[in-house]
């Protein structure tokens, strides 16, 4: 399947249609189901050191909490930690959910329910996701990620 410019920004358009809770589910997904070929992609990103001081100051928190960081995000939250996400490069973001798809991995973070369905408009999205190639999904996830986070505050604060 060919993803067309128009494709690509109407799959920009529908993970906006998913609630919060199923843009996070859908990131998981994508990262579990194409995770191998994305890893080289984020680690090795420039700013992976930010990424991962980001992730440091997320990975000890409580999970619950941890779960409203991400919320946090994903809905553009004003608060500090949504606004030092909002800060980076997209390359940095990429790494940065790379890292706490490791970190639920591994049990660090809130791992997604194991009862967690993704909706059927999550499912197509996905399906969208799966036919592209290895560069397209990379662009998409850049692009679904990047609009993410609260904008830096004004002058020296975060």
């Amino acid at each position: 399947m060919t993803f067309t410019s128009s494709a690509y920004d109407q799959g920009k358009a529908d993970i906006k249609q998913l609630s919060v809770d199923d843009q996070l589910g859908l990131l998981w997904f994508v990262y579990t189901q194409m995770g191998k070929s994305i890893t080289p992609a984020a680690p090795g990103a420039s700013g992976s050191d930010i990424a991962q001081g980001l992730f440091d100051q997320v990975k000890p928190l409580p999970h619950q909490e941890q779960l409203q960081v991400m919320r946090d995000i994903a809905s553009n939250a004003n608060t500090e930690i949504s606004r030092m996400y909002g800060s980076m490069s997209p390359e940095t973001k990429l790494a940065f959910w790379y890292f706490l798809a490791v970190g639920m991995d591994e049990g660090t973070i809130i791992p997604v329910p194991s009862d967690y369905q993704l909706p059927e408009a999550g499912q197509a999205l996905l399906g969208k996701i799966e036919g592209m190639d290895f560069q397209q999904q990379i662009d998409f996830l850049r692009g679904t990620i990047l609009e993410m986070g609260a904008e830096a505050a004004p002058g020296a604060g975060i």
